[in-house]
């Protein structure tokens, strides 16, 4: 095991950042912490790598306990969203400096410093770049700089809080296709954090998705999406409606109609449906198992999409190419799949 992160317990002041956390993490692992802003994911990341302290609970690295060991003997490698670069020092001294910390005992020769900051440049693709400082690099160019310093000591881990959150969008998709790419290479136990959920599904091998302070679900990207194990995690990962129902002896009912719909089971009582754009399908008016009004047809890229609104709430639909849909005609829609969740 990478990672053990047991019945992690993190108060701040009245509010429970961690309440009861345990997340089990690969050797070799690429994992993100996907959640809203205020769910504790950076507060685990900073346990993890020892900049916080838990309240109760432990942390393993390696299959031994750390959770007493100094932030600067965990061997972790840490990646701030804003660089955290040194201004004063060149992009090789950046990458340097943890080598040249290190007690005279362990520190490596100056041939053997350099020879590490100039593979991990080329490793970033930074090579010819090691004498300019970090305010002559772009965005994209200093997160790397930051990448390859934390990767010099050979970290346990590599822990990355937000790292693209500073960058534009087109250089945070280059740059999490980069990233998969590193880890490949390097094998490296991977956390890391953000609230970007294309980011996390495309990047990780598994998500664990947290909310006021506790672990949702964890899973691949296929699990968390196809299987989505709360109402929060349903309406949290990817886009989604929810239609209130009643569900009588395990079947739906929208404004008292039965719904004939292939749902997951939920018990009686008052529930939410829940709808995907790539779950449903367009139909004629009168037809289909939900019937509404088309609101509105927008571009989104390649494709379109329609707003039907139905019972007063908005269901999008992904409208086939060449498909003719109008504003304000009567639409039907066929359910394809969906979620039933207890309100």
């Amino acid at each position: 095991m990478g990672i053990r992160a047991s019945g992690i317990h993190k108060q701040f002041g009245a509010h429970a950042a961690l309440a009861g956390v345990d997340l089990d993490i690969a050797e070799g692992e690429l994992i993100a912490l996907l959640g809203p802003s205020g769910s504790g994911k950076t507060t685990l990341l900073r346990i993890i790598a020892g900049l916080e302290h838990a309240d109760a609970g432990t942390i393993a690295l390696r299959g031994e306990d750390a959770t007493l060991t100094r932030v600067q003997d965990r061997g972790v490698g840490f990646v701030f969203q804003h660089y955290a670069l040194f201004k004063h020092l060149t992009v090789f001294e950046n990458v340097a400096y943890g080598l040249r910390v290190r007690p005279r005992r362990t520190r490596p020769t100056e041939t053997q410093i350099r020879a590490r900051v100039l593979e991990l440049l080329h490793l970033v693709q930074l090579d010819g770049l090691e004498g300019r400082y970090p305010a002559q690099l772009s965005g994209g160019q200093r997160q790397r700089v930051a990448l390859a310093r934390a990767l010099a000591i050979d970290p346990t881990v590599l822990l990355l809080d937000e790292p693209f959150g500073a960058l534009d969008a087109k250089v945070r998709k280059e740059l999490r296709r980069w990233l998969r790419e590193i880890h490949h290479k390097t094998g490296q136990t991977t956390v890391f954090v953000t609230h970007d959920q294309d980011e996390a599904l495309e990047l990780a091998d598994r998500v664990a998705i947290l909310n006021r302070g506790r672990l949702e679900q964890v899973g691949s990207a296929d699990d968390i999406y196809d299987n989505p194990a709360s109402a929060f995690v349903m309406g949290f990962v990817g886009d989604a409606t929810a239609l209130p129902v009643q569900v009588r002896h395990g079947r739906p009912y929208l404004d008292g109609e039965a719904l004939a719909i292939p749902a997951t089971p939920c018990a009686d009582g008052a529930g939410h449906l829940y709808l995907r754009p790539g779950g449903v399908a367009l139909a004629p008016a009168g037809r289909g198992h939900l019937q509404g009004t088309v609101t509105s047809v927008r571009r989104t890229g390649a494709g379109r999409r329609a707003e039907i609104t139905v019972a007063g709430l908005v269901v999008d639909i992904d409208v086939p190419h060449g498909a003719v849909v109008a504003q304000g005609a009567d639409a039907g829609i066929t359910v394809e799949r969906c979620w039933i969740f207890p309100a």
